[in-house]
């Protein structure tokens, strides 16, 4: 009898223990993973209730909640909606959050880890519970100005301070304006929600960092030629043949440079020259001297195959692995299987403007507590040194001969060193071109880093480059960084 009350005793202990221990895992270790969980109903409307924090750009309120006169107590309202939407995303009652809204929402919300003695504060005093508000890296004049130069076309526009690693302006259009989805009206908002999620040019994808990816064509041989020169393996100066075309290896697929010509007068191509005047053939050709192995290397050393945090998630761009040599060669002009969001592409020039040291990008200046003390401050942070500082340096001249005397001549700006690569992406046969600049200026202390896409040839379709499309927006958004 003893020995099966032993046995029962024992079981009971171990039931107790391994609900002791689940409930402890759940109130503590995963309590974060919790309270972000867009399906947890009630911290979503626990923060309604809550005066929210502001999202701040340059001291303004670009996102803000207000009292209301129902059971939520506060409606948020977003200030130039459209312009913002990107980086502030929305906060909804039954269909998540987005953006800065939802990465930061637990301290907006005041319910963050850091925010539990206010939290407690507030329950004892009787006091409104209030969250935390964010102040943006975004700067208001080279938002706007980034938003104006892209015009009606769909694409993105992101701008780095390469020292530091702020985000200067981060634009993507179509937009989409936040009160829309931040009503009251359940049944309206989810109108307006499958409206958005149905709507032309998928206006809810954030095209900076998320989204279908595009193929980078041209832009990637900045990649390209830091990698050949920083591995060794060549130097500015190396040369391969300059045919006017060259039928890949076991294909039958034939490549030629824009506009059918070899690549610069005489029987060779130097990689300065390739670069300079956008060559589609020596590049296929150093992309074999270099090797997929290389390539990837330094593909991931640039952020290739990470998401990276900004503080919201962006989708990890690609450098597959090539299956044949033919497709090694197309992809060392940017085409085959190479995939990048216009951030990847912004930080690639950043690098090289850094002096080969790629800073950690972000939104995020500081979070600001209710007393306006500030909760956690933004510290710039490495995020890794894919090159040398020489090898850099050699870019970066090569970059502002592509500017000065090349292929990207519609970046100049008069008295000023631009530094600059532009790339036209093809997308299929009989599809519109993706249209590309990237690159900084000024090029001897630079300012800023950025990188234009324009998806859809520019309304030309398969008739426009780089360098008429994309060029003259990055110019303007380069102008507005230098006047400030």
């Amino acid at each position: 009898m003893n020995k099966e009350l032993r046995r029962v005793g024992i079981v009971v202990l171990l039931m107790f223990v391994s609900l002791f221990v689940s409930t402890s895992v759940i109130q503590v270790f995963q309590v974060d993973s919790l309270k972000s969980d867009g399906r947890n109903v009630r911290t979503l409307y626990d923060s309604y209730s809550a005066r929210r924090g502001q999202i701040l750009v340059d001291g303004e309120a670009v996102a803000r909640s207000v009292p209301v006169d129902d059971q939520y107590k506060f409606l948020r309202e977003y200030t130039n909606g459209e312009l913002y939407a990107p980086v502030t995303g929305y906060f909804t009652l039954n269909q998540g959050t987005a953006g800065v809204e939802g990465e930061l929402n637990d301290f907006l919300s005041g319910s963050a880890n850091e925010q539990f003695l206010d939290q407690v504060t507030a329950i004892f005093t009787g006091q409104e519970p209030k969250g935390a508000s964010v102040e943006l890296t975004i700067d208001p004049q080279i938002q706007q100005a980034a938003w104006d130069a892209l015009g009606d076309q769909s694409g993105s526009i992101v701008a780095i301070d390469p020292k530091t690693g702020a985000v200067l302006a981060m634009v993507s259009k179509p937009s989409y304006d936040p009160n829309l989805l931040a009503g009251h009206d359940i049944p309206k908002v989810i109108e307006n929600y499958k409206q958005l999620l149905e709507a032309d040019g998928s206006p809810l994808a954030n095209r900076a960092i998320a989204g279908d990816l595009y193929v980078p064509g041209s832009v990637f041989k900045v990649l390209m030629t830091a990698a050949a020169i920083d591995s060794g393996k060549l130097e500015e100066d190396s040369a391969v043949p300059n045919p006017t075309e060259l039928q890949l290896p076991q294909s039958s697929a034939v490549i030629t440079n824009a506009g059918g010509a070899p690549c610069g007068p005489g029987e060779e191509a130097t990689l300065a020259t390739a670069l300079r005047l956008s060559c589609n053939i020596p590049f296929a050709q150093f992309g074999q001297e270099l090797g997929a192995d290389t390539i990837a290397e330094y593909a991931e050393r640039f952020g290739f195959g990470d998401s990276i945090e900004v503080p919201m998630s962006s989708t990890p761009s690609q450098y597959p692995t090539p299956e044949s040599e033919a497709e090694l060669m197309l992809s060392s002009f940017g085409q085959a299987s190479v995939r990048v969001t216009p951030l990847q592409i912004a930080m690639l020039s950043a690098a090289v403007a850094n002096g080969g040291t790629l800073m950690q990008p972000t939104v995020v200046e500081e979070i600001i507590a209710p007393d306006l003390s500030v909760e956690r401050g933004f510290e710039p942070t490495v995020y890794s040194e894919p090159i040398s500082r020489e090898t850099a340096e050699t870019v970066t001249r090569l970059m502002v001969d592509n500017v000065a005397d090349g292929a990207a001549s519609n970046a100049r700006i008069d008295g000023v060193d631009v530094a600059g690569k532009t790339g036209t992406a093809e997308n299929g046969e009989g599809e519109p071109y993706t249209l590309w600049f990237t690159g900084f200026a000024p090029a001897n202390d630079p300012q800023v880093a950025v990188a234009v896409v324009v998806e859809n040839g520019g309304g030309r379709g398969q008739d426009a480059f780089g360098n008429q499309i994309a060029a003259p927006i990055a110019k303007k958004v380069i102008e507005a960084v230098l006047s400030r």
